[in-house]
């Protein structure tokens, strides 16, 4: 079973968890359910993902107690603005059927905007509220944490980033080190491109193990908060057997050096200014 990472204002949070971008609405309740039969006990949605429901559906229907859940979601980018955040934020504990979140966190800054700042002052009430249990933000380089330290006092708990072998981002990762934010990855296997890599599928050979295990077992040793998704049976049961088996010295270096500058694959933090 995944640790139980300790974050900075003392709450628990499984380190292995399931995402669900890109998973349709329409199957999104029986991934989740496939997900808890098998173990996952975190499960990452966002309001601009549009599939709340089916995650609040498979929640009731899981036959697990509430409190051994961890449900994450995220403030969509066009609702920064105080009142449009407490609206969003109602909407999404509507469609999650739950008195209180776990983790609520903002999905993107859009600098461009201008208005995370707002919206983490929002979320902060929220919390003070005890509506949420915990509050962190996605996607934010060191100027946005800076700023949104500086101007409230207050931490975010998590950083959800994109990270994978290609793109490790070691620089900000020590600041959230240094900051105690823990690190979470989306997009651990690099969007699926990282699936049929010569360097990782030699490791995975090496260990009798998938190019995905490895990929998770190298986020897990990292001390990083992972959060892979699938919406097959198998594979999402696969992408949870990942216990039974460690990389080396060796293994670590490989991958080490692995990183890319421009490795990444999804929308830059600086200019993504989309409002879903």
């Amino acid at each position: 079973m995944p640790e139980q990472i300790t974050l900075n204002d003392g709450t628990a949070i499984p380190q292995l968890g399931l995402g669900v971008w890109q998973v349709d609405h329409d199957i999104t309740a029986q991934v989740v359910g496939w997900a808890i039969q098998a173990g996952y006990r975190l499960i990452d949605t966002a309001e601009g993902y549009r599939n709340e429901e089916g995650v609040g559906e498979a929640i009731r229907a899981a036959g697990v107690p509430a409190a051994e859940l961890f449900i994450t979601s995220k403030l969509r980018n066009g609702a920064h603005q105080r009142d449009a955040a407490l609206r969003a934020f109602d909407d999404t504990m509507k469609k999650l059927g739950v008195e209180q979140l776990d983790l609520f966190l903002i999905h993107w800054p859009v600098p461009s905007q201008d208005k995370y700042v707002e919206a983490w002052k929002t979320l902060v009430e929220l919390q003070q509220a005890g509506r949420i249990k915990s509050i962190g933000v996605s996607n934010f380089n060191r100027d946005h944490l800076e700023r949104i330290i500086g101007e409230t006092g207050v931490t975010p708990v998590v950083n959800q980033i994109e990270l994978h072998p290609r793109f490790q981002q070691r620089d900000l990762r020590e600041f959230h080190a240094r900051h105690d934010i823990h690190t979470e990855s989306w997009s651990p296997l690099g969007s699926g491109r990282l699936l049929s890599d010569p360097t990782i599928s030699g490791i995975a050979r090496k260990h009798g193990k998938s190019t995905a295990q490895t990929m998770i077992r190298w986020h897990l040793q990292q001390g990083l908060i992972v959060i892979p998704k699938s919406v097959r049976q198998d594979r999402i049961a696969a992408n949870f057997d990942v216990f039974d088996f460690e990389l080396d010295a060796q293994d670590l270096e490989t991958i080490a050096g692995m990183d890319s500058a421009d490795g990444r694959n999804g929308p830059n933090p600086v200019t993504a200014a989309f409002l879903f």
